[in-house]
């Protein structure tokens, strides 16, 4: 059962913060939500019809769960279980969404052949989820996994480049800290686990998984995951802005890792709470390609990032040119993924998805949910560049926080009428957007310096412009 938020948490996170206590609820909300979806599951796949799932697959994934409930019971607390580990990982939640999605497929209607061969290969994911839980375990193990797209991916573990067809069956047997995977009639590749995230071979087909340093001292590392099936769309569709998902190379890697290690400071000197709530949410990186006709050797180009509503803790990114370009990132996404989750604990609003208003920091009219999403995110970011610029020594440094505040505060400030004065609003939508504006007004304490206002005024008059062009043009 999903925990409930209590009113003065949803103040807090009203006004884009959250202690330490809120955010944990806000984790644990995920957190069950997350097991709730993994049963969900494992009861659809034994309810299924034959046609669509058939017994050997239901045998499949019994054993596989098996083998986790295995590594499960070798923990000593559940925060310690590498299976939950694993199976709380962001990317798990796009892998469950997809087989509850083919699970509801009629087996009598066209295409449902196909579907059910779609369901198989999905549900073989959870044999490799498996498979690395008991390692990570130190559980010895033999099981038969099965490649995708010509990898064979073990989680949190690397992955091995394969060059038989997708149905070719490898055997994966693990010992005393060694991998062995073996291609039927083949030479077995030996993978030695290392502790926390990754493993080492001699192979050239295997790549390790890689993690970056933990924020702070006694934070975990966070995971850099350019090896996983499921980071990207299920349609193969690109991110807004960006080429999709990337996989990166030893230099790629270095970039994300020089910029990471002045990420805490960088989050610090925008308030403490911002360097609380990445610690808390953010549980891995995923890489995507630079935005088109970018350099991504350039300090000054731009970046590309989201998240996705199923894979709770992922924050997906280009790779960030410095450490203040990673903190805002991190800033921005992260109060997605709290909005997101207030949303899912208390209705906000009851707005449907025709109605479209403008939204100064997209080119595209956007739905109610979306101008609320965006208004948070950016009044997060004003507040996030105020701190900082109120900090910094450096005038460059300085000038260019204070430039940045001033847009994103003109930008909520274009926004909040609508927001305000939508009678689609819950009461509990309603006390969240009375924080938005007590924290919007209260920003007024510390103006920019002279002419940052009105050049920000200035960009937000010039995108309402564009937008009253572009909707003309469309209805007319």
């Amino acid at each position: 059962m999903l925990p409930e938020l209590p009113d003065h948490a949803l103040t807090e996170l009203g006004r884009t913060e959250g202690g330490p206590q809120a955010l944990a609820l806000l984790v644990r909300a995920q957190d069950t939500r997350r097991l709730l979806a993994l049963r969900a599951v494992l009861d659809a796949t034994a309810d299924a019809d034959p046609r669509l799932c058939p017994p050997a697959a239901r045998r499949r994934i019994a054993e596989d769960w098996a083998l986790l409930e295995a590594a499960d019971a070798t923990a000593q607390s559940p925060a310690a279980s590498p299976a939950r580990t694993r199976l709380l990982h962001p990317l798990v939640g796009p892998w469950a969404q997809r087989c509850l999605t083919l699970l509801r497929t009629d087996p009598t209607r066209p295409g449902a052949p196909e579907r059910s061969r779609r369901l198989a290969g999905e549900l073989a994911h959870l044999g490799t989820v498996a498979a690395a839980a008991a390692a990570r375990a130190n559980l010895p193990f033999t099981v038969r996994l099965t490649p995708r797209d010509g990898a064979l991916v073990l989680p949190s573990i690397g992955a091995l480049r394969t060059s038989a067809p997708d149905d070719t069956a490898y055997e994966v047997t693990y010992r005393y800290g060694q991998l062995k995977i073996r291609e039927p009639c083949g030479t077995p590749v030996v993978v030695r686990l290392e502790r926390g995230i990754g493993a080492w071979s001699d192979d050239p087909a295997w790549t390790p998984a890689h993690a970056l340093p933990g924020l702070t001292a006694d934070a975990a590392p966070t995971p850099l995951d350019d090896l996983d099936p499921y980071r990207g769309a299920e349609d193969g569709a690109h991110y807004r802005g960006a080429g999709g998902p990337a996989t990166l190379d030893d230099a790629e890697r270095k970039r994300w890792l020089q910029a990471w290690s002045g990420t805490a400071a960088e989050l610090r000197l925008g308030g403490e709470q911002r360097l609380t709530e990445a610690v808390t949410l953010l549980r891995c990186l995923v890489p995507l390609a630079p935005p088109p006709g970018s350099d991504p050797h350039d300090a000054t180009a731009s970046t590309c990032s989201g998240t996705r509503r199923e894979a709770f803790g992922a924050v997906l990114s280009s790779t960030p040119p410095t450490a203040p370009v990673f903190a805002a990132t991190l800033v921005h996404e992260l109060q997605h993924t709290k909005l997101v989750t207030v949303a899912q604990l208390v209705p906000l609003h009851r707005a449907g998805g025709a109605a479209r208003y403008f939204a100064p920091w997209r080119p595209d009219p956007r739905p109610f949910d979306g101008l609320l999403q965006g208004a948070y995110s950016h009044l997060a970011l004003a507040d996030f560049f105020q701190r900082r610029a109120l900090h910094l020594t450096r005038t460059a440094e300085r000038e260019s926080a204070w430039a940045v505040h001033a847009r994103c505060k003109e930008q909520v400030g274009a926004a909040l009428p609508a927001v305000v004065g939508s009678t689609d609003l819950t009461p509990q939508g309603r006390r969240l957007v009375d924080r938005m504006v007590a924290t919007y007004e209260r920003l007024d304490e510390h103006r920019p310096p002279r002419g940052h206002t009105a050049r920000a005024r200035a960009y937000v008059d010039a995108a309402r412009t564009l937008f009253s062009g572009r909707r003309m043009r469309s209805t007319g």
